[in-house]
């Protein structure tokens, strides 16, 4: 794992260790602001079939809550670079015989779907070109183990001047937007309109 890895993995186990299984514990504002975000994320799916679904930094798992109370049958991978947050997936969700959880920044299976909520956020001390790298090779992971399509989220420049930190990545909704449409799909959707700081971008593929 590189030292940006390492760095973050250790902040966000220091969060989960401070704060156990809660929205605090993966760095959300409120459980409220956490499930809308999954709300968002999962309009990927397209489907009321079995499907696959990849949580590229999945916590402790609360995707998995927000999807069991959505969708009967589906296959859960969740991964993350956290020791203590896959240590928490595993304990809470030890019965469900759907849900799978791996420590590493690689997604080991090739789903239906992926999804990646709040990963590109907290930067730390690192630079926009540094973190831009990091952004861009992740994007690339989410949309070379996915069959469907992918969604993630990530911190607007249009955030509000006093309530931005500089620990924190804000990117340029566009320009990202830009980037999957050249990139991925022609079939790209921007979401900016849910009433948090925030943008998710949808890839939905054509097979």
């Amino acid at each position: 794992m590189n030292i940006l890895l390492k760095e973050i993995a250790n902040y966000y186990s220091k969060k989960i260790v401070e704060h156990g299984v809660t929205h605090h514990g993966v760095d959300w504002n409120s459980h409220e602001s956490q499930y809308l975000r999954f709300e968002q994320l999962t309009k990927v799916i397209n489907s009321d079939e079995t499907f696959s679904i990849n949580d590229l930094g999945c916590g402790y798992g609360a995707l998995f809550d927000y999807l069991l109370m959505r969708y009967e049958d589906f296959k859960y991978y969740g991964c993350d670079i956290s020791d203590d947050m896959i240590k928490a997936a595993n304990i809470r969700n030890a019965k469900y015989s759907n849900a799978h959880f791996n420590l590493s920044a690689e997604l080991a299976e090739t789903a239906d779907y992926s999804v990646a909520s709040g990963i590109f956020n907290v930067r730390l001390g690192f630079s926009n070109d540094k973190w831009n790298e990091y952004l861009e090779t992740t994007l690339n992971l989410l949309n070379s183990r996915s069959r469907k399509g992918f969604s993630f989220n990530c911190l607007t420049i249009y955030s509000e001047t006093d309530k931005m930190h500089d620990y924190l990545y804000y990117a340029n909704p566009c320009v990202i937007f830009d980037f999957c449409k050249r990139n991925y799909s022609r079939d790209v959707a921007l979401l900016h309109d849910y009433g948090l700081y925030e943008f998710t971008i949808i890839v939905r593929k054509h097979q």
